[in-house]
């Protein structure tokens, strides 16, 4: 896995050994991108269930501002920590903790973009929109869940489908 585009462009990322972990394909990851492009320059950005980093860092190298990266398991948690000291951003924050437990503390605008790549099947995804359609805590979700997680019934949501994965953006009005 690499940084597709912007300052770190094509640099490698470590990634987690072992079978619980399902990083977002290049492919995904730029789709992903090229949705929030205009809104990264500046932007606080939040990565839930963050795994290697790969989103919350892909975001600072095209512009954004600072990264909180929430991760609870030991092993995505050392690859994300190579990947930070191997690229040196500036303003990073590293949060051990349950994704969910952590987003349920946040105040209102706490951040400007929240990007998550939550366990399949398990339905976060579906619990961090309502969460975040309820605690305004951003003014932009995007979640990846795999296709079978319909997030239709969430107000305003906007979903691309790529096969067995899907991303969901929902945009809070301000």
């Amino acid at each position: 896995m690499r940084i597709i585009a912007g300052r770190w462009r094509g640099h490698r990322l470590t990634t987690p050994g072992g079978q619980r972990t399902r990083p977002t394909t290049d492919r995904v990851r730029e789709a992903w991108m090229s949705v929030l492009q205009n809104d990264l320059p500046g932007a606080r950005v939040l990565d839930l269930f963050a795994g290697s980093g790969a989103l919350g860092l892909e975001a600072l190298s095209r512009g954004a501002a600072h990264a909180t990266f929430v991760e609870k398991a030991a092993s995505p948690l050392k690859a994300l920590e190579a990947n930070i000291r191997r690229l040196r951003p500036e303003s990073v924050e590293v949060v051990k903790e349950d994704a969910m437990r952590y987003v349920r503390r946040l105040e209102p605008d706490a951040f400007d973009i929240v990007v998550a790549d939550p366990p399949y099947d398990e339905g976060h995804a579906t619990a961090l929109a309502e969460l975040f359609l309820e605690r305004g805590f951003a003014r932009i979700l995007a979640v990846e869940h795999r296709t079978g997680e319909s997030l239709d019934h969430v107000e305003g949501a906007r979903t691309r489908r790529y096969g067995d994965t899907s991303l969901t953006f929902v945009i809070r009005e301000s």
